[in-house]
């Protein structure tokens, strides 16, 4: 049986950009669309308008909305940060717009509680169309759009005969709410942009992170066996020479040559067993250092406990800590990461918290959190892992009691 998934899983199973985007479009959507609606109640409001103003005006609304809607889709999903809207389609917005204000005139005449309705006929399809333009417009641009408006509206006020200080004012209160509204629409979509940027630049931290954890790696190793393999190379090229001049020195340089690669063998299993198996207090260290490069917060607490407890368990921990950072960096979109240390009754426990749990997180083990809960379970402990209001807490704990 295929299962369903919920809404509430499909709004967790999106990424914080993915949300805000939803969320910005939706509000776009939810503005413009029924801007045709208040056209067709401006209409019923008035008594007798004349059929063919009032289907020019109904019909202006509809091409109004339907560019405004294109605009806005236009101007979200431009790509790069130079986003510009297409001329042909703002011009067509802009001449739907105007014949949608002269027929709005026509319909609504001008003197009783008809009157008091002509400036939001006036002001309604200009402000859908600056609405959908504030999707790529600064806020600089958007403040002259609705300054524009308001001149219209006080010119259209003054030519049916409204009294100038009326006029003025309306003009300038309308005007002045057109420019807020789109102000606030594009408030909206410059948190969406800054959200991405940082998604972004998270994501390059922590390739960056993992890029320098193996250049580190990868130093060490070159330090290391760099100069005993030169040494083996000099000395086999020497050994084949005093073997083709049949030397007995040739065994002297053959057992150089072992003793070496032995050498070679111990170090190599030294730098890959340090790399794996580190101190507890270098992983703590290090836990802190990569999560930081990776953009995310990370407080360690009771690190001064580390280096007193016995080796085995700092190699367990140590591994506890590995793991979990690496879930951190790879499965999740934390923001913060505490990791506490403590020791009471006989054991020590080591618990990982952060922000950012994804969907499936404590619901099934990878093959990371199956290998560490299995050497603990060697030594005697035990390894949970609970998510819970978009947390997860890993915790280890050891019988192990800290030594005087």
């Amino acid at each position: 049986m295929v299962r369903v998934p919920s809404v509430a899983g499909w709004w967790a199973g999106r990424s914080d950009p993915q949300r805000i985007a939803l969320y910005t479009r939706s509000s776009y959507y939810a503005v413009l669309a029924p801007s045709p609606v208040f056209a067709l109640l401006v209409v019923g409001s008035s008594p007798g308008p004349p059929p063919f103003a009032t289907a020019l005006f109904l019909l202006g609304a509809v091409a109004v909305a339907v560019t405004a809607l294109l605009l806005a889709r236009a101007g979200l999903t431009a790509p790069g940060p130079d986003k510009r809207l297409p001329p042909w389609l703002l011009m067509a917005a802009a001449a739907a717009a105007l014949a949608t204000v002269a027929a709005g005139v026509a319909v609504v005449p001008d003197g009783g509680d008809e009157g008091s309705v002509l400036p939001w006929v006036v002001l309604l399809a200009p402000s859908v169309v600056l609405i959908a333009c504030s999707t790529v417009w600064p806020a600089r641009t958007l403040t002259v759009g609705g300054a524009g408006i308001g001149v219209l509206v006080a010119a259209v006020l003054l030519g049916v005969g409204r009294p100038p200080g009326l006029a003025l004012a309306l003009g300038a209160l309308n005007g002045l709410t057109s420019t807020a509204t789109a102000l606030s629409f594009r408030f909206s979509v410059w948190v969406l942009d800054v959200v991405t940027q940082l998604e972004r630049g998270r994501d390059v931290q922590a390739r960056l992170a993992v890029a320098e954890e193996r250049l580190r790696f990868a130093r060490d190793l070159h330090d290391v066996m760099g100069r005993n393999l030169s040494a083996i190379a000099v000395k086999g090229q020497l050994a084949a020479e005093l073997v083709r001049r049949g030397r007995v020195e040739a065994a002297e340089e053959v057992t150089g040559i072992s003793r070496i690669a032995d050498e070679s063998l111990r170090e190599l299993r030294g730098v890959v067993g340090g790399y794996r198996s580190a101190s507890l207090p270098g992983e703590l260290a290090g836990a802190r250092s990569v999560l930081r490069a990776a953009g995310v917060s990370c407080t360690v607490r009771g690190d001064e406990e580390a280096p007193l407890l016995p080796a085995t368990t700092q190699v367990a921990l140590g591994w506890v800590v590995r793991e979990a950072v690496t879930n951190v960096l790879r499965h999740s979109r934390a923001t913060t990461c505490t990791i506490t240390l403590s020791s009471a009754a006989g054991e020590t426990e080591l618990r990982v918290v952060n922000d950012g749990a994804a969907e499936s997180a404590g619901r099934r083990w990878g093959n990371g959190l199956t290998g560490v809960a299995e050497r603990l379970d060697a030594a005697g402990g035990r390894l949970t892992a609970c998510r819970e209001d978009g947390r997860f807490e890993l915790t280890a704990t050891l019988p192990v009691p800290v030594p005087a």
